[in-house]
């Protein structure tokens, strides 16, 4: 089964590269390269990962972090050339997930992605499973 990456990035280039990696790996990936579009494409698409860069033109990545997190809590892996601990450690608080630093070997990025769609499937059952139980 497919697992469904929404990759957030102004660059083009990446967010190609990025498809040319994940999808031979059982990832069905969505582009967007504005911020904008990113959090639209997050209501309409419904992916079970965000891979989102930090510096954007038009909304940086903490901003999208911030309103990706007014309506969902699907797990976001920034992907970012920006390796300052102050500015992991902001992302992180505004609601990103992972963290990785690019480059990075693509082995490195799909198991972290799998790591957080594993972790976000478990924590779905486990809410089903508790609602059905009380239900």
């Amino acid at each position: 089964m497919q697992t469904k990456v929404l990759v957030i990035d102004d660059d083009k280039e990446m967010t190609d590269m990025l498809k040319v990696i994940l999808e031979p790996n059982t990832f069905d990936v969505v582009a967007a390269n504005s911020s904008v579009l990113g959090i639209d494409l997050v209501r309409q698409v419904k992916p079970e990962v965000v891979v989102l860069d930090l510096l954007m033109p038009d909304m940086d990545g903490w901003q999208v972090c911030k309103e990706i997190r007014k309506f969902s809590q699907v797990p976001i892996l920034v992907l970012s050339a920006v390796s300052k601990p102050g500015m992991v450690a902001r992302a992180l608080d505004e609601g990103a997930d992972d963290y990785l630093l690019k480059p990075m070997p693509s082995s490195m990025l799909i198991a972290h992605i799998k790591k957080l769609a594993r972790r976000a499937k478990a924590e779905q059952e486990s809410t089903q499973s508790r609602l059905t139980l009380y239900s």
